[in-house]
């Protein structure tokens, strides 16, 4: 969905095209619903196992359990009897041998510090986030037709409004509106309930890690904002997501943002396999190239088919660097929060003091592998309420008798100019999207995305560099060498 999205703007953009404000809702809730959606998938389902131990839960006292869960919340499914059934379940399970999901865990290992009725806890809550997550989709069945990846359009929405339930199959009446609101309500509280407390809970064990994988998290973060809250403007004071780039550790000092800017986003092939003829040049989007030039260093060992280890000072890497005015930046739920923070922002400012003062810790806490993690958590929580925030202003304007969804002034391509050029953008749950389009003679001439996991997974630069993912790694100790659970934990953050 947010490729698509930052596709329709790039487009609309190029050929200045305006939507209405109802489509505007209806993206802005279908993409707060994929932050929840995509928050809770990647707490409970990629990274919960990197601090959960599942074969520990098999030894929790249920009664413990129940007690433990109804001391961090009034989430209803927390019973000793729920617990216990549960813990036969999983018995079964693990004693068939066949452990599906749970077969390469890494547990009993040395950093697992939960207490089992924590485990069994968090494990209950994972099966249920995988439950429900499957509910908060159909908001995206709804006004996009599927998941993954729901229709778009440019110059709107393609899903019609009618509530008087005549004419197309298919369009948005009352009962699929009432089924959405129905759908946000349980997600506030799923969030509210289960994950937050989670992440509090669980991060309560783990408060060494507040002082671990901080990268650049304490240096340079950006984000290009999202979630314009009046169509077709997009400057930041618009965006109710945060705009702006911190850059040396000088968090009293927010960039301004222009993607447009040639000095500003810029992408390196130095150590990655590609060819720009000038390798140890920049190159805005605009003028970007993507040319596989597959080469391995003097210094690698192996062979190309069966590579045992890369020469790091030559090219080592399949993804390009992208640099903001020369800086690495870390992007992400983290970013965000923490420009939003210094920015004053009582929305992002309270629910990170708060929750700080939940895990006893300081603001420098921030920075870290934890960090990160409750920042995904708390934006989950922002975007279960945006959604209602959404939905209620297209309630209020359907009531108000505008049903518009689409603009298609501009579908015929005789109404476009021969060459123009645009940029989409969005802020994905994983942080910064940039979709970059030129046109020429009416057909597309060149087209590049800088994602976030470029920002954050890109190799070093000309200058040497390092990207987000190694500078968050820097000093990480194991415990078992080759069980190499401490850097999953800060990867999968």
């Amino acid at each position: 969905g947010t490729h698509a999205l930052s596709s329709v703007r790039a487009v609309e953009d190029a050929l200045k095209i305006d939507i209405p404000q109802n489509a505007n809702l209806i993206r802005n809730l279908m993409q707060a619903t994929l932050y929840a959606h995509d928050h809770l998938v990647h707490f409970y389902h990629l990274h919960a196992l990197d601090w959960v131990d599942v074969v520990s839960a098999l030894k929790a006292d249920p009664k413990k359990t129940s007690e433990l869960a109804q001391s961090i919340s009034d989430w209803p499914m927390s019973s000793p009897g729920y617990f216990r059934d549960l813990q036969s379940r999983l018995k079964r399970f693990v004693e068939s041998g066949q452990l599906g999901p749970f077969r390469n865990g890494y547990w009993g290992h040395p950093a697992m510090k939960l207490p089992p009725e924590a485990n069994l806890m968090a494990l209950a809550h994972y099966l249920e986030a995988l439950d429900f997550q499957k509910e908060i989709v159909k908001i995206h069945t709804v006004f996009g037709g599927k998941n993954p990846h729901p229709n778009w359009l440019v110059g709107g929405m393609p899903c019609a409004i009618n509530l008087d339930d005549v004419g197309a199959v298919g369009a948005i009446n009352m009962e699929r509106l009432n089924l959405v609101s129905q759908i946000i309500d349980r997600t506030i509280d799923f969030c509210e309930q289960v994950y937050i407390p989670d992440v509090i809970a669980i991060g309560g064990f783990y408060k060494d890690w507040a002082s671990i994988g901080g990268g650049l998290a304490s240096q340079s973060v950006m984000s290009y904002g999202d979630f314009p809250d009046h169509a077709n403007d997009y400057s930041e004071k618009n965006l109710l997501l945060p705009r702006g780039a911190i850059i040396n550790g000088k968090f009293d000092e927010i960039h301004p943002i222009d993607l447009y800017a040639p000095d500003q986003v810029q992408e390196f092939v130095t150590h990655s396999w590609y060819s720009y003829g000038d390798n140890q040049k920049g190159l805005h989007p605009f003028d970007g190239l993507t040319e596989p030039k597959f080469e391995l260093g003097a210094g690698h060992k192996g062979s190309k088919t069966r590579i045992e280890q890369l020469d790091e000072s030559a090219k080592y890497s399949w993804i390009k660097s992208p640099r903001w005015k020369g800086h690495a930046m870390e992007v992400g739920p983290l970013a965000r929060y923490l420009i939003g923070y210094h920015q004053n922002k009582p929305e992002f400012k309270e629910p990170v003091d708060k929750l700080l003062k939940a895990l006893d810790a300081p603001k420098e806490a921030l920075f870290s592998t934890l960090g990160r993690t409750a920042a995904r958590a708390l934006e989950s929580s922002w975007a279960a309420h945006k959604m209602r925030y959404f939905f209620d202003g297209l309630i209020a304007n359907i009531k108000a008798g505008d049903t518009a969804t689409a603009n298609v002034d501009k579908w015929d391509p005789a109404s476009w100019p021969a060459t123009a050029k645009g940029v989409g953008f969005t802020e994905a749950p994983r942080g910064a999207l940039g979709h970059w389009l030129k046109i020429a003679d009416r057909r597309i001439d060149s087209y590049q995305c800088v994602v976030p996991t470029t920002w954050n997974a890109g190799p070093r630069d000309d200058k040497g560099q390092i990207g987000a993912y190694e500078a968050s790694l820097l000093g990480t100790k194991m415990a078992v060498a080759d069980q190499p659970l401490e850097i999953l934990r800060t990867l999968h953050s």
